[in-house]
């Protein structure tokens, strides 16, 4: 009797705290600088880019830490990479000018952006070797966090925002500005009532009228990593009302023609955030839902803009060499096959065939809609390059690296890295293997062989080639 007394106590007191409970965490504020339009607005087009003879722009997928420790070995490959620009020695790696990550594959991508080279010793150690889906877990169940879990602004993914603070230092996207150095960061998430990519950029925020200076990188990433069921979505405040030119900047977008259906997509993506009183809140989870590449943005707004001309106009007239992309693709084989059997598929089968089967699909469509672009941009290219108006010089080439887990050459390592779980943690054997798989396959990547030609790529160093 007295123990039902004490849980019929205890129920009491939780019906009590949810009805409550007013913890609310960080939310986004109207903008306090006048409205950009957003055909001008930074993070349009890569930042950082101004004077580089070579371009470099990387993407890495989600995939939780099997994502996050893939791109690693990718960030160290790329290290390795020394050729000379005007008599100087450089890295590849070093001349990355934009870095673009969705769910696991943003971790990595804004812990690089934060701390630059420190990447590469330190977040192993500070993410990748540690516990943690098991501390993030302890931290849900904590009583210290009972009452804030009661609240209905509070959710599991605001206990991973706060953990991953703790990785990036508490840094903003404004530290990341003020810093005039690095690579761009691009951190993508998906809108749960559109199901479209939202990106963490300074035109996304103008459209909401808001200042993504102020957004913590954790929060972005958090925003990325939120599976929906197993964590909660992320909530940011619009603020559309507020901005006097809002209306005319999403009507007008930047595209220079409405007859490709990828423009239209994103003028009415743009369109969905300007009737604040229909929208007054959007949530985000999961940036793979839309876009497990980071790149399907990138690409489509080249196609908006008209040309790669365009997407690099305002450049010194034949000051681009090279524009290099590197398209990472972490995402694993189905654990099990359900097309061989004729029994209906339980839930956990339906979830990780939507995840990893019909979003592979959406991937491969990405993929080739890449192929069919980059035709058309060398066309281009092979016309206007060294022209007195064409930002290319020349010998400008375009060289395309799109590596996955399918492109490591040892079979039984393949095999493996195929059936690294998605989860934030992994083993320290699993961490390691991926980093040596990955600078296997851009090795024997032909379209990595063919660049590092290009580029008069020295060989690389065994030390260095040993990775982590």
């Amino acid at each position: 009797m007295p123990m039902r007394t004490f849980l019929l106590s205890a129920l009491l007191a939780v019906a009590v705290l949810s009805g409550c409970s007013t913890v609310r965490p960080w939310q986004n504020q109207p903008a306090a600088a006048p409205y950009v339009p957003i055909a001008d607005a930074p993070g349009t087009r890569p930042d950082n880019i101004e004077q580089r003879p070579v371009i470099v722009a990387l993407t890495l997928s989600g995939g939780g830490a099997r994502a996050a420790a893939f791109g690693l070995g990718v960030l160290r490959e790329m290290k390795a990479t020394s050729f000379e620009i005007g008599g100087k020695q450089t890295t590849l790696l070093d001349q990355l000018g934009l870095i673009s990550g969705v769910s696991g594959g943003s971790i990595l991508a804004a812990h690089y952006a934060a701390f630059g080279d420190g990447t590469l010793t330190q977040f192993e150690p500070d993410f990748l070797l540690q516990n943690f889906d098991g501390d993030l877990i302890s931290e849900i169940l904590s009583p210290a966090n009972f009452r804030r879990m009661w609240s209905p602004w509070y959710g599991r993914t605001n206990v991973l925002e706060e953990r991953l603070s703790k990785l990036y230092h508490g840094l903003t996207f404004g530290d990341l500005t003020a810093r005039k150095s690095g690579p761009a960061l691009l951190v993508t998430a998906t809108d749960l009532t559109t199901g479209s990519p939202f990106e963490f950029t300074y035109e996304q925020f103008a459209l909401i009228c808001s200042d993504l200076d102020s957004v913590p990188l954790s929060f972005a990433v958090a925003s990325s990593s939120a599976v929906p069921i197993v964590l909660s979505p992320m909530t940011l405040a619009n603020h559309a009302g507020s901005c006097p030119n809002t209306l005319s900047a999403a009507a007008n977008g930047n595209a220079s023609s409405d007859a490709n259906y990828r423009v239209r997509m994103l003028k009415s993506s743009a369109e969905s955030y300007i009737d604040v009183r229909e929208r007054p809140y959007l949530h985000l989870v999961d940036g793979g839902l839309s876009d497990n590449l980071g790149l399907r943005g990138l690409i489509d707004r080249v196609v908006a803009r008209g040309s790669i001309q365009d997407s690099f106009r305002g450049l010194p007239a034949n000051s681009i060499h090279q524009v290099i992309l590197i398209s990472v693709n972490s995402e694993r084989d189905l654990a099990e096959r359900i097309d061989q059997s004729d029994r209906i598929p339980s839930g956990p089968q339906v979830m990780e065939s939507l995840l990893f089967g019909a979003g592979a699909r959406v991937t491969h469509v990405t993929l080739e809609m890449l192929d069919d672009d980059l035709r058309r941009w060398n066309e281009e290219l092979n016309r206007h390059r060294g022209t007195p108006d064409s930002p290319f010089a020349a010998d400008a080439e375009i060289h395309v690296v799109s590596l996955s887990l399918h492109d490591i050459p040892d079979p039984e390592r393949r095999r493996e890295a195929l059936h690294v779980p998605t989860a934030f943690s992994i083993s320290s054997t699993d961490v390691h293997m991926l980093q040596e798989a990955a600078r296997d396959a851009m090795r024997n990547s032909r379209a990595f062989q063919d660049l590092r030609s290009s580029l008069k790529a020295s060989p690389i160093p065994t030390a260095v080639a040993g990775g982590g």
